[in-house]
């Protein structure tokens, strides 16, 4: 009787804590390999804060904004096929208390294989702004280690099978280069009217894919504003 006195009194448990896993990348204590790792599947969370937000702030190129949409849109699609197939992620995924949500396709692999593929085709068309084949060739070249790495990290740390990385790697690429298609084949032809819009005036949002040399065409615009204001 005293017993069930005691657990009426006792208050209730509270409901189970959940961690938001943006970030939440577990490996195993005194492995090098699983830290490199680890640090691998945060490129995505690079990519975005570092690369796309520093690229509206201080360049506000429309490319970059359809780059960042697609981006978006490819995530969002992500969640979507996840939510319907509700394939469970492997067993090692337990052990790391990241098992909320679904594993099929891999967003990590979807993000860099999307990201990936629209830069390289930016790069190869002439798109970027940069005048020399060498680097283009270097810029659309260099994102494709990453994303296999990214791809090997997630199977690694135990987020993802073989087969869920791959998925999400082939549906990337696919809406990668679909986006890109899009993107420069219809949208373009918008880039003018987003450029002379009132919002586009206002916040200097700019398309500058049509200038071969980009960092040359600003250096000698630079040199040339300051040597003017040295003969007012």
């Amino acid at each position: 009787m005293s017993s069930e006195i005691f657990e009426e009194m006792a208050p209730p448990m509270p409901p189970a804590m959940k961690a938001i896993t943006l970030t939440h990348v577990r490996y195993h204590r005194g492995d090098p390999l699983g830290l490199f790792l680890a640090w691998v599947s945060l490129i995505p969370v690079f990519i975005s804060l570092g690369g796309f937000v520093s690229h509206f702030l201080f360049r506000r190129e429309i490319q970059g904004l359809c780059f960042t949409l697609g981006l978006l849109i490819s995530q969002f699609l992500n969640e979507l096929v996840k939510s319907s197939v509700q394939q469970s992620r492997p067993d090692t995924c337990a052990l790391l208390e990241a098992c909320d949500s679904h594993g099929w396709p891999s967003s990590h692999s979807q993000y860099m294989f999307f990201f990936a593929t629209y830069l390289t085709l930016l790069s190869l068309k002439k798109k970027t702004g940069v005048a020399h084949w060498e680097s283009r060739f270097l810029l659309a070249v260099l994102p494709w280690p990453f994303a296999v790495l990214t791809m090997y990290s997630r199977v690694y740390l135990g987020y993802h099978t073989v087969v869920q990385v791959f998925a999400g790697a082939a549906l990337g690429l696919v809406l990668g280069a679909g986006w890109y298609w899009i993107v420069n084949t219809m949208l373009v032809e918008y880039f003018p009217v987003i450029e002379e819009s009132a919002i586009g005036r206002w916040m200097y949002i700019k398309d500058t894919s049509h200038i071969p040399n980009v960092l040359k065409f600003e250096y000698d615009n630079a040199r040339a504003a300051r040597k003017k204001v040295a003969t007012d």
